[in-house]
């Protein structure tokens, strides 16, 4: 990912937002998603499927550490295609990069998380071999439950 594709990945990402029911806390402005990338604490790694010049869909990926396997691993925040670009292998390609990128720096897993309905992703996933693990609930804190353990 480019920082010129920013604009094009976040158009994606607000179809992803409202396409997963959550439109309402789709809040990223372009320089926070730009800091996130490219700023000089940036953290956050992408990847864009291009189709004709345009922005087909993106995976976006950061690092992450499980502490009882002691593996490093990627934590895959987001892979969306446009859905006419679905179904064509575009999407395992994307997930491919991820891959390829995490082993070239010596990860060993990729975790994320699917909703519990959306169907068309989990099946994507598990016939790539993805295991989901049910035994675990995906628990957060923010807005004002983060900022009274934050002061």
């Amino acid at each position: 990912m480019e920082p010129g594709d920013i604009a094009g990945v976040l158009e994606l990402l607000r179809e992803f937002a409202e396409y997963e029911k959550l439109s309402e806390y789709c809040t990223v402005t372009a320089e926070r998603f730009q800091a996130a990338l490219f700023g000089d604490d940036s953290f956050v790694n992408g990847v864009v499927a291009i189709n004709s010049g345009s922005i087909a869909g993106y995976a976006l990926f950061f690092p992450y550490f499980s502490s009882f396997r002691g593996e490093r691993g990627i934590f895959l925040e987001d892979l969306y295609l446009n859905p006419e670009f679905r179904g064509g292998g575009n999407g395992k390609l994307m997930l491919k990069e991820v891959a390829r990128i995490a082993a070239a720096r010596g990860f060993e897993r990729i975790d994320f998380h699917v909703l519990d309905w959306n169907a068309t992703a989990i099946e994507f996933y598990k016939k790539l071999g993805a295991a989901s693990n049910d035994d675990e609930t995906h628990f957060k804190f923010s807005g004002d439950a983060f900022e009274a353990l934050a002061s």
